[in-house]
């Protein structure tokens, strides 16, 4: 039964004096919510305004109000007397975490006319999981035996960082083929995040590096000893050493103690790691919160599994609450009972039923073509049709399984000058230049950064890998306030740029005893033999300029060599400034490179090319990074099995099911119009140069012959008008099939 649930404002209002005017009323935030909603919000509030709440597992099925549930659940409990600042909230995103934070404060705005304090309550403890992480590291590094100044490598930089010790350790030069430095680092990651053995991510991943299994343990120990030297942290680094250290009973309780409340965006896409974590510091479930859908975890290649939402009740004991959220407020009930028939077929999941108040006689299309031309063409007649009847191109979408299988269609919409935008491409800390400005300033604020440094040295003209090399060998090993950078060994054809180099990164490093010269790009600044202290490098602008000063330094240097480094340098400036304008919202440099590394933006300009002229365009996305979206129509490509699921995906069970989820979440991205399609045909590019081939394909089994009911069956292309149901045209084919027939009289 549910606890009963008061409107708010909660008990700690403040006293009213009886001859005081009275005050306006608070609105009841909770008038909005639908039952279900309600009873997830109150979880453990008592009538009385008191909080004693126990586990509480929100399955929130898909467009059910999962955000919106979220943040009342924490405004309520901020209501109730639960202080915002032992408030622990963890999303995927920071964006996610920025909009909770927004919704939470309009939600107390709203109740708590007769209390301004709680209405401008600030969530303390808001963000993703490798965020926080990296924010109790940093408080207790000192504790753990961490430089509290650690710097944190993205994936490139840890996969460069890979590298240089897979040639270290002579793996590079074996007779037979070692795994590249991208594979190493995969299954380094798979190993941490999963917390399973390295022979059981061997055997059920990478089975080609099987043989390899000792090697690889030697590499990955030589990798983390290399990263401690260098005091850097890697993505799984994070995660690994808070769960190390909440592991330590006296420490975890201490960190446990921190919050009061735990409440967790997205449950089903954690890992193990991220699992443990959350069951160490709340051993006991008191005030854990975990909000997700068991039928949405599609990340499995990421290391997450549904086993830890599935689970999650049973963990505890008593088990956990289960609150289930099934009204749908986004698509159409048709489209509904399509995906609901289609997951309902799964072996393992928690059972619901979403439904939705919006009627509609259109059921979802199941569409046959003859091939992928004839699906680009379906697709691109299908939304021309619909933006003439009045929808926008950015309210449609076109899925995907993979982002290659989009490229036939890629080519139709050019062909037709159809704008569109494409989901899941590069990243913004990818793009080469902007990897080089944050090199530069994470070698400042590290000097030990191997990977940093060496990238930085090298942008000077007339300095190769081994200068750089030797570089960095020096001031790793000089003692400290015994590194004279200016003096380094360099060409000397290279030398007045290094010396230009060296002013700069004495004034970046925040050292007592940085030249006193002025700083001009491309000017001659004046020769500098003060040392280079390792610890001044490493407290980056702490003791030098103040920020953002000190990036707009490294910038105003930086672009002065590009135009040397690249010939689109006018196109990559554009994301240079972006970076400026970003650096302007961090009240430091390390915060600044901690926040970038973890939640970059999601695209270049180097990606993007020329600005779109066209203010509408076409979304194409893979169904990966379309969770979470939505769009009044959707159009899946490849609804056949070998593309749904993948044929790369289908050795056990497990995948098989996630590959049932993945098609679930792509339908479940539609409000009103959902077509999926069936292409019979493809063509498969020849790898030994002996032509095309094409092979046939059958529709996914996803959706076998007993849930045909829930779609309207049509192939395309449709007859010529003149012979669309005509008795003309039944006739024939009823000739034909008794001709057919009479042969064998």
């Amino acid at each position: 039964m549910s606890p009963p649930i008061e409107t708010l404002p909660g008990p700690n209002s403040e006293p009213r004096s009886k001859t005081s005017s009275p005050r306006p009323p608070a609105a009841d935030p909770l008038a909005a919510l639908d039952p279900a909603q309600r009873a997830a919000v109150g979880h453990g509030i008592g009538a009385d305004g008191r909080i004693d709440a126990g586990p509480l597992l929100v399955i929130a099925g898909a467009g059910s109000g999962k955000t919106g549930t979220l943040a009342h659940r924490v405004a309520r409990l901020a209501a109730a007397g639960a202080d915002p600042a032992r408030i622990l909230l963890l999303t995927f995103s920071r964006r996610a975490a920025d909009e909770m934070g927004r919704r939470v404060r309009r939600i107390l705005a709203q109740a708590a006319a007769d209390r301004p304090g709680l209405a401008r309550a600030e969530l303390q403890w808001a963000g993703t999981f490798h965020a926080i992480g990296a924010r109790l590291l940093r408080d207790h590094a000192g504790r753990i035996g961490l430089d509290p100044g650690f710097s944190i490598h993205d994936r490139e930089d840890s996969a460069d960082l890979m590298n240089l010790v897979r040639h270290e350790l002579g793996l590079s030069a074996t007779k037979q083929r070692f795994p590249q430095k991208g594979t190493c680092l995969a299954i380094y990651s798979a190993v941490v995040n999963t917390r399973a053995a390295l022979a059981e991510v061997l055997q059920a991943s990478f089975p080609w590096c099987a043989q390899w299994e000792d090697e690889l343990k030697r590499l990955f120990r030589a990798y983390v000893e290399a990263k401690q030297a260098q005091q850097v942290l890697d993505y799984d680094d994070l995660l690994l050493y808070w769960a190390q250290m909440v592991g330590e009973a006296e420490l975890g309780a201490e960190i446990g103690g921190l919050f009061d409340h735990v409440l967790v965006d997205e449950y089903q896409d954690t890992n193990a790691l991220q699992a443990a974590i959350l069951l160490a510091m709340k051993p006991d479930g008191r005030g854990l919160t975990v909000v997700g859908d068991d039928a949405q975890s599609i990340y499995a290649f990421r290391g997450a599994t549904v086993r830890n939402i599935l689970d999650f009740p049973a963990a505890f004991e008593p088990p956990a609450r289960v609150v289930t959220l099934e009204r749908n407020y986004r698509s159409t009930q048709p489209i509904l009972d399509a995906a609901n028939a289609v997951i309902a077929l799964a072996a393992e999941r928690f059972a619901k039923n979403l439904w939705s108040e919006r009627a509609s006689a259109q059921r979802p299309r199941l569409v046959t073509v003859k091939d992928e031309a004839a699906q680009a063409d379906f697709v691109v007649d299908s939304v021309l049709a619909r933006r003439e009847e009045g929808l926008k191109l950015k309210q449609q979408a076109v899925l995907f399984r993979a982002s290659a299988h989009s490229a036939r269609l890629e080519l139709e919409l050019t062909r037709r000058n159809i704008p569109f935008v494409k989901y899941g491409g590069l990243r913004f800390l990818e793009a080469a230049h902007v990897k080089d400005v944050l090199a530069l300033l994470r070698w400042a604020e590290n000097p030990r950064d191997r990977i940093a440094g060496f990238r930085a040295i090298q942008l000077l003209a007339g300095i190769g890998p081994r200068t750089a090399g030797r570089v960095l060998d020096n001031v790793c090993s000089a003692p400290p306030g015994c590194v004279l950078l200016a003096e380094q060994p360099v060409p000397e054809a290279a030398r007045p740029g290094w010396l230009e180099f060296a002013t700069l990164v004495d004034r970046l490093s925040g050292r007592e005893e940085a030249s006193t010269a002025a700083f001009a790009p491309g000017g001659a600044p004046a020769r500098t033999t003060a040392p280079v202290r390792a610890e001044g490098l490493a407290g980056g602008a702490r003791g030098g300029l103040p920020w953002p000063t000190d990036f707009e330094l490294a910038c105003r240097w930086y672009e002065a060599q590009m135009p040397r480094l690249y010939d689109d340098f006018q196109v990559r400036v554009l994301d240079i400034q972006q970076l400026a304008r970003i650096a302007a919202t961090s009240p430091s440099r390390q915060r600044f490179l901690t926040e970038l590394t973890l939640d970059p933006p999601s695209a270049t300009s180097a990606e993007a090319g020329m600005p779109l002229l066209d203010e509408d365009y076409l979304i194409l996305s893979t169904i990966h990074s379309a969770k979470g979206q939505e769009w009044n129509a959707v159009s899946v490509l490849n609804v056949v099995d070998g593309c749904i699921p993948s044929d790369v995906a289908t050795r056990d069970s497990a995948e098989i099911e996630e590959e049932r989820r993945l098609l679930y979440v792509a339908m479940t991205r539609a409000k009103d119009a959902l077509d999926l399609i069936v292409p019979q045909r493809f063509h498969v590019t020849q790898q030994t140069g002996l032509g095309d081939r094409h092979v046939y394909a059958g529709r996914s089994r996803f959706i076998p012959n007993r849930l045909l009911g829930h779609f309207e069956q049509m192939s395309w292309p449709l007859p010529a008008p003149e012979l669309q149901g005509s008795p003309a045209s039944r006739q024939a084919a009823i000739d034909l099939a008794a001709k057919m027939r009479d042969m064998w009289r």
